[in-house]
């Protein structure tokens, strides 16, 4: 998946949530400039990161950055 695509996909995921950049990045040990970076696709999340945001979002690795 692209970044562009990776971007969307957190951004959605965490707006469907209700949840805060801040309180995501809280949620994931990591700052919200990240999340931030991570949504705009910026930047892509180190493997730790991507493993906690799919436990955070019950859902895979694969489905949020491999589909």
């Amino acid at each position: 998946m692209d970044r562009v695509k990776i971007a969307e996909t957190l951004r959605r995921l965490r707006r469907d949530r209700g949840e805060t950049q801040e309180e995501l990045a809280d949620a994931l040990g990591v700052t919200a400039s990240s999340i931030g970076m991570y949504e705009t696709g910026e930047r892509i999340p180190r493997d730790e990161v991507k493993i906690k945001i799919a436990q955070h979002f019950n859902l895979s690795v694969g489905d949020i950055f491999f589909d």
